[in-house]
């Protein structure tokens, strides 16, 4: 692979997308958007102890979202628009490989995404000098932001040379950004509740039939003290254990479906902060331990005595859940690498001189 055919073939991409007015007016709108997302996120986290990683994590995230609407349209095209204009065959008739064309196109497309990320670089900036977390979590959240965008890069173009009308393929290309960040969490809500245990309840409460007096009774260790007293006359006696049971999701058995969602992804590869009571103080941290909640195995067994004393077990803090679970972000991101891997191959196969047949309708010159 010559590095200089590949420079050419990006330059000529690169040139290609930005000497339209087009790309400037969005890169203003992209701008104007987070200029409203900054304010709107200073004035809802201003109340919080750290509201710089808050909004840092905000800004993040929306610059992702942002650039998973936007790189499909620009990268779906890459290779059957040239096909479509013309374009595409005397690149092939020159020195330059199929797999130089392919991995070109790739690395213009990505490059176009991150002038969107680095659009966003003066407001993350102004998060930043706002306390926006520590540099573990700004590298790191930076780092898996650029992975992303080249993933969906790579979708995009390789969606271009495996199908042969663009519309087809930018469509195509919206639809498998779609499965991987919104059908990622459907299928883990619909499998969640499809896949279910039964739990059993066990529960006794104290018998007030036999109570008639005009004041409540006394509960164990109460003193009748205060406006309204209780009355220690009368003893009240137990009901007798009450069972039931009901079916509960086990999200525990299918969380492994977020693994491959962009944004779960960003959010568990970043290092948590947390305030002194263990919850973290950013959208990364809060994420995270919303995943890894969906971990935790539902309690199948509950008991509830009205008439004995009940131990106090508070309920673990998002700390202590995260430090409890497994991380799944290099996993999602191995699935991710996969899925644009392959896809880049097979439109190398589709796409490489010369061919022996080729769809019906496609334009060579």
């Amino acid at each position: 692979m010559s590095g200089q055919r590949l420079g050419t073939i990006i330059s000529l991409e690169l040139t290609q997308r930005t000497r339209s007015i087009a790309w400037y007016v969005l890169l203003g709108v992209f701008a104007l958007l987070l200029v409203i997302v900054t304010a709107l996120s200073f004035l809802a986290w201003g109340f919080t102890e750290q509201p710089g990683a808050a909004i840092y994590s905000t800004i993040v995230y929306i610059t992702l979202l942002l650039v998973v609407l936007v790189s499909p349209t620009l990268s779906g095209n890459a290779i059957n628009g040239d096909r479509d204009a013309a374009t595409l065959a005397p690149v092939q008739v020159t020195l330059a490989t199929t797999a130089e064309i392919l991995f070109g196109k790739f690395l213009a497309a990505w490059v176009t995404g991150l002038a969107f990320v680095a659009v966003s670089v003066p407001f993350l900036l102004i998060a930043t000098l706002a306390g926006g977390g520590s540099p573990a979590t700004i590298g790191v959240s930076l780092l898996v932001l650029v992975f992303e965008v080249g993933i969906i890069a790579a979708i995009g173009v390789a969606l271009s040379g495996i199908l042969s009308r663009p519309l087809f393929s930018v469509a195509t290309t919206y639809l498998v950004v779609a499965a991987l960040v919104i059908g990622t969490l459907i299928a883990f809500a619909l499998v969640g509740y499809t896949v279910r245990s039964e739990a059993t309840n066990h529960h006794r409460s104290y018998n007030y039939e036999q109570y008639t007096g005009d004041t409540y009774p006394c509960m164990p260790g109460e003193e009748p003290m205060g406006d309204y007293p209780c009355d220690d006359d009368v003893e009240i006696t137990c009901g007798e254990w009450q069972v039931s049971t009901y079916e509960v999701p086990r999200f525990d058995r299918v969380w492994w479906l977020l693994a491959a969602n962009p944004f779960v992804i960003l959010a568990d590869a970043t290092p948590t902060t947390f305030d002194r009571h263990g919850y973290p103080v950013d959208l990364f941290g809060q994420i995270k331990a919303g995943v890894r909640w969906a971990q935790m195995p539902p309690d199948l067994e509950q008991r509830w005595d009205d008439c004995g004393p009940m131990p106090y077990e508070p309920s673990p803090t998002p700390e202590e859940v995260i430090a409890q679970t497994a991380p799944s972000w290099f996993v999602g991101m191995g699935l991710q690498a996969l899925l644009a891997a392959g896809l880049l191959w097979w439109a190398w196969a589709r796409t490489r001189t010369p061919v022996g047949r080729l769809p019906k309708g496609t334009r060579i010159a």
